[in-house]
């Protein structure tokens, strides 16, 4: 049975586990799409119970899992928890002529959430904000030589983490406020080789570190519409933010075995400067019983073209992106002794959204279906317990219609399939016991 001492042992234990992978970027697989602004982006869109209901959560209270993705729901926490996501994605990347296979696993996020008192609760934690990782290659003959082929390799890896300190407070009868601040940081490493000859390879190296605050604010309404029913009203803005950033260039050439060939790396340029993140809006409705089901519709907007990044003049612009999902979630029996399949929870949604991705003006978007399942361990007492939950979601992004450039290419769909993993622990602290 989980004890004090455990539970902060296993916060301790996946604090710096966590904090070395979101330094290195939450990749999920090879996307090209990556390879453009900030890469794939997280979206604020919460952990494994809003990704088995498509997304959704803006509006959705719960007492089994943290909602970071709003705050001012932090104040639904019953007990101190503390939660873990592991990630893990599978994709089919194709055009018109090719396709291949890539997918891998990473740790996703880590939040700690504490009742306060009977009107605020804070957490604190950590999540992916983006994520590039990319590998693509062209071949085309050389300026004034057509006999000569020269291949060039594009390499991108790593992302952003928002390390977050989070509060929900209630103000009185239906409205609940909260709010965040996170440091958002991390490095982005794009590369750029050009081989003439199959001996010699020329690397650009393009590092950009990211180092800066980002505020988020919420609020949350619930109201009740009969005896079992109520309705809530969420919503979060995350404000923008000019990101500070440095950026160093170097050259190097490689040989045949792609080892750097000694007194070639020349350092090209060490400088700084801003990046312009825009203004995220998201919003929900959603119906429960406050017992074991509830339905909910979310939306979000976020104005991508005013996006400017530095060093980022010459690549391709962003547009303006929406999103919008539909899920819910339900358990058949709470509060069942014999059958422990009726206090398993099922979830579902849907969700469809506009990238802001532009290829040749053409407009993409993504489109998924979510599912998963949250199982609560049979040790639960009225002091502790431990929930697993399984997210899924099957999406198609982008396609593979639009034809580009005197190179006949064509444009990117991805196929994929992600899982995610969430260990709930939660415990009733600082409780002065009578019996010994």
């Amino acid at each position: 049975m989980l004890t004090d001492k455990k539970l902060l042992l296993a916060a301790l234990t996946a604090a710096p586990l966590l904090l070395a992978g979101a330094a290195q970027g939450q990749g999920l697989g090879n996307s090209p799409y990556s390879r453009i602004g900030l890469g794939d982006l997280s979206g604020n869109l919460g952990g494994v119970r809003q990704l088995g209901m498509g997304g959704v959560g803006q509006a959705a209270p719960n007492t089994g899992n943290i909602n970071e993705a709003n705050p001012a729901l932090l104040v639904y926490t019953p007990r101190t928890m503390f939660e873990a996501g592991f990630s893990g994605q599978y994709k089919t990347v194709r055009n018109a002529t090719n396709s291949y296979r890539t997918g891998s696993i990473t740790l996703a996020y880590l939040s700690f959430a504490v009742p306060v008192n009977k009107r605020w609760s804070a957490a604190v934690g950590l999540k992916p904000f983006s994520s590039i990782d990319y590998q693509v290659s062209q071949t085309a003959a050389v300026n004034g030589d057509p006999f000569v082929l020269a291949r060039k390799t594009y390499e991108g890896t790593g992302g952003l983490s928002e390390a977050y300190f989070a509060h929900g407070i209630h103000v009185f009868r239906d409205l609940n406020i909260g709010g965040s601040a996170s440091y958002l940081f991390g490095t982005l490493d794009q590369n750029t080789g050009t081989a003439i000859s199959v001996q010699q390879t020329v690397i650009e190296r393009e590092q950009l570190r990211y180092a800066d605050f980002l505020l988020r604010a919420a609020l949350h309404y619930r109201h009740k519409l009969g005896k079992d029913l109520n309705l809530n009203v969420g919503a979060t803005q995350t404000f923008p933010t000019n990101t500070k950033v440095t950026r160093q260039r170097t050259l190097e050439q490689q040989d045949i075995n792609r080892s750097t060939i000694d007194g070639t790396v020349v350092n090209l340029l060490n400088d700084a400067g801003r990046t312009y993140i825009p203004m995220l809006s998201q919003g929900g409705i959603s119906v429960d019983n406050g017992r074991n089901y509830s339905v909910s519709v979310d939306g979000s907007w976020q104005q991508w073209s005013k996006f400017q990044a530095f060093g980022d003049a010459l690549r391709a612009p962003l547009g303006d992106t929406w999103r919008v999902a539909a899920g819910g979630e339900y358990t058949p029996d709470p509060g069942s002794v014999q059958h422990y399949f009726q206090r398993v929870t099922y979830r579902l949604g849907l969700s469809v959204a506009q990238m802001p991705y532009r290829p040749g003006g053409q407009v993409l978007y993504d489109r998924a279906l979510s599912w998963g399942f949250a199982f609560p361990l049979p040790t639960a007492t009225s002091l502790e317990s431990t929930v697993l939950s399984l997210g899924f979601m099957y999406g198609v992004r982008g396609n593979t219609d639009y034809l580009f450039g005197s190179s006949g290419g064509s444009n990117v769909r991805e196929n994929y399939l992600r899982a995610q993993l969430g260990i709930t622990l939660s415990n009733r602290w600082f409780i002065k016991r009578r019996l010994q």
